[in-house]
């Protein structure tokens, strides 16, 4: 579909805004460093430094999507760093304080739950202040569907190297990061707009990022299928880590089939070019199916139009995040290639009774975010068919 209306919508104004449901955990002690370093799925560096990363099951997938932060004790001097994740566990999920004592053992770390310290903001659309950070990716691409930032750590740390606060470069865009002691307002708030944790996610959105539980289900989702790997949560080549084996082996031998993608949410024959973003476009069900159905075939076949013999769509996706009419969903590729060939298109069945007999139909068009990492020319895209499938 046209991204021209949609990005459009981009609050490119200067703004900052409150992040809703987010949980706080300090991890401090001489040996704070290592101890992460076994548990995520970043490569934690000494000095301290910040970053995004995953916690993972021991069988690859995803319990925590988490933001870690450096702190300097102005007492002691001593540094150590503050975990931000969501509050919102998932019903297979472990609460991550629970986590991660089981890994504490005899190690010299401490934790201490700190969300009643500080709130969660975020910041976007200060062209001055991110132009000098924000520049443009490269990336690396595995015969795996895997992509990364190939991120130049020499001359900066990509993520920034102050307390309490990271460059969001999960997407281009996206921002600044920041603990602020509760109660009080960011320091950006001088001259950003205050917006709303709604705006936030609408952000997010239609910069096509994932986050927390409603996107990343706990125990459910792959770290690659939810676009860890491309928003820079994962380090393929650092030493051992929980999860990584399968993380590892997908990478080298697997192959990404599912995405997470922005797609915009309308009824059936809408033109999908002219929807637009509504406050008063109600909020559909997350995790109901996405399903891929083929699209209805000219009545009368041209050389342009011919009629195709479509396979019937295996599998579906899922609706996730979603606000103001459009959201985030988690899509089968070789689906997505279909749709924009115009084979299949994706709706929603959507129940309007209690009982779930009675449906609305809702077409979901996707989109590709402007950011999104492009194939070289010439270089082989996926992986073989005889490579192992992960779903």
């Amino acid at each position: 579909m046209s991204l021209a209306p949609l990005r459009a919508l981009i609050y490119y104004v200067p703004t900052v805004a409150p992040v809703a449901n987010r949980a706080l955990l300090a991890v401090t002690g001489s040996q704070a460093v290592e101890f992460l370093n076994g548990l995520v799925a970043s490569e934690v560096h000494a000095p301290h430094k910040p970053f995004y990363t995953a916690f993972l099951h021991p069988q690859g997938r995803v319990l925590h999507d988490a933001f870690v932060y450096t702190t300097t004790d102005p007492t002691s001097g001593a540094k150590g760093y503050v975990i931000e994740y969501d509050t919102r566990p998932g019903e297979l999920s472990t609460a991550l304080p629970d986590l991660l004592k089981r890994y504490i053992l005899r190690s010299k770390v401490k934790l201490r739950d700190v969300t009643n310290e500080y709130d969660v903001w975020q910041a976007w659309g200060s062209p001055q202040a991110e132009r000098f950070w924000d520049h443009e990716r490269r990336w690396a691409f595995a015969k795996s569907g895997a992509v990364e930032p190939a991120w130049d750590v020499l001359n900066a740390w990509p993520w920034g190297t102050w307390d309490l606060a990271l460059h969001d470069r999960r997407a281009p865009g996206m921002g600044t990061r920041m603990l602020v002691r509760k109660g009080d307002k960011p320091e950006a708030a001088s001259d950003h707009d205050i917006a709303s944790t709604d705006a936030y996610k609408l952000h997010r959105i239609l910069h096509g990022v994932p986050e927390g539980t409603a996107d990343i289900p706990p125990t459910q989702a792959f770290p690659m299928e939810s676009n860890l790997d491309i928003m820079g949560g994962l380090n393929f080549r650092k030493g051992c880590y929980v999860g990584q084996e399968l993380t590892v082996r997908t990478y080298h031998t697997g192959v990404v089939r599912k995405r997470i993608l922005p797609v915009a949410l309308h009824l059936p024959g809408e033109r999908p070019t002219l929807v637009q973003p509504s406050p008063t476009a109600p909020h559909l069900p997350e995790n109901i199916a996405v399903n891929a159905r083929i699209a209805p075939q000219p009545d009368t076949p041209s050389p342009d139009h011919p009629h195709k013999r479509v396979p019937r769509p295996r599998g579906t996706g899922k609706l996730l995040s979603n606000i103001h009419g459009v959201g985030l969903a988690l899509l089968r590729l070789e689906q997505v290639k279909g749709a924009e060939a115009g084979d299949l298109r994706f709706e929603l069945d959507v129940p309007t009774s209690g009982d779930g007999s009675e449906v609305t139909q809702i077409e979901a068009s996707h989109w590709w975010p402007h950011w999104w990492p492009k194939q070289p020319e010439g270089e082989v895209e996926g992986a073989s068919a005889e490579k192992e499938e992960v779903d």
